[in-house]
């Protein structure tokens, strides 16, 4: 292997420098040794070049651990906003179909563990100790002197799902895409979910700029499913998918599909959608998170459930309907009381607050 010295990340800002821990053996160690490192999600302003975000550290740690995001199959998702409900809802689908799944997200709201779920259970706090700790032994072995929070916790997360030997991995962006961390799996399909304005000093300070680092993950021949988008970033993902020879489709197009939201008593607020493809029938499919915006985000994962289907994936379309309708996630328009009612939600920039007005009404 080679020695070639490794780049070090522009430290980012930090209000509370921490040391790291000398060993790695209790969940609380796992999560001190995490602070200690730099944390791009908490910066307010980092450099977005090859130094910070580039993928060369992250291959060496890869191959210290022996590759692991190679043993099972994946679908990788990007975009701005809604990235994390579709993930959420297509490993709930895929549960529901017996199969055993992955599920790697960020951020957390209140436990850490949150980001690394099998069949919608959080790993424990044993599990993650171990391999957070596994994770800085392969930094060590690989000469990644200062790896990178999200850098450890994507190659846990992946450490995780080959030793338990999952059947398939739906892995979300942290940042962008193209040098994303994630963006060494060769996925089964591709994911991208609406794209905004966000990260601006990071992306771009427009669509375009922001939809090429996001269409980053882009591979050759692997399909890529996309939500509905404005017209510049259309054109932008249409050119993107060109260039690498990927055949992309729009969640909408060429399908059959309609929506309404309900209320009952038995199962409160939530919205019903129906899907027709070639392939798949879902019908009067209950959405549990509220919002036009997660109709849309389910239809995607539903789209990209068929492709799964067409290249062999066991999907029974019945069975998925029934995962999916049991989906929670913590601070996505999540009711925290009835009386009196009480709704939290983590909105931050402009198109996530309109969809949250939109809802709320």
């Amino acid at each position: 292997m080679s020695k070639a010295t490794i780049a070090r990340p522009k430290r980012a800002p930090r209000t509370k420098p921490k040391t790291a821990p000398k060993q790695v053996r209790t969940f609380r160690s796992a999560v001190n040794y995490l602070n200690s490192l730099t944390n791009f999600e908490r910066a307010v302003r980092v450099h977005y070049d090859e130094s910070n975000f580039g993928l060369a550290r992250m291959k060496r740690i890869l191959s210290a651990q022996g590759n692991p995001h190679t043993a099972y199959k994946t679908v990788h998702i990007a975009g701005t906003k809604g990235k994390g409900s579709t993930a959420t809802m297509l490993a709930s689908m895929l549960t529901g179909c017996e199969l055993k799944v992955g599920l790697y997200t960020s951020p957390h709201i209140l436990d850490i563990r949150e980001r690394i779920v099998i069949d919608s259970v959080m790993i424990s706090e044993s599990a993650f100790a171990k391999v957070i700790a596994s994770s800085r032994d392969a930094c060590t072995k690989a000469r990644v002197a200062e790896p990178t929070y999200f850098e450890i916790l994507t190659a846990a997360a992946f450490a995780t799902f080959e030793k338990e030997e999952v059947d398939i991995a739906i892995i979300e962006t942290g940042l962008g895409g193209r040098l994303d961390a994630t963006n060494l799996v060769q996925p089964e399909v591709i994911g991208i979910t609406s794209i905004s304005y966000d990260h601006v000093r990071q992306l771009g300070t427009d669509l375009v700029s922001i939809t090429k680092e996001k269409a980053g993950i882009m591979k050759p021949s692997v399909p890529v499913l996309s939500a509905p988008q404005r017209p510049e970033v259309r054109e932008t993902l249409e050119a993107a998918a060109k260039a690498v020879d990927a055949p992309l489709r729009f969640s909408h197009e060429d399908v059959s599909f309609s929506y309404r939201f309900e209320f009952s008593r038995s199962a409160g607020r939530h919205s019903r959608i129906c899907l027709t493809t070639p392939t798949s029938r879902f019908e009067h499919l209950h959405v549990p998170l509220f919002g036009e915006h997660q109709a849309i985000n389910c239809s995607l994962a539903l789209c990209i459930l068929d492709v799964l289907k067409s290249r062999g994936i066991p999907v029974d379309d019945q069975k998925a309907m029934a995962g999916v309708a049991n989906v929670e996630l913590r601070g996505r328009m999540q009711t925290i009381s009835e009386q009196p009612f009480i709704l939290v939600d983590g909105a931050h920039n402009a198109a996530s607050i309109n969809a949250l007005m939109r809802a709320i009404a």
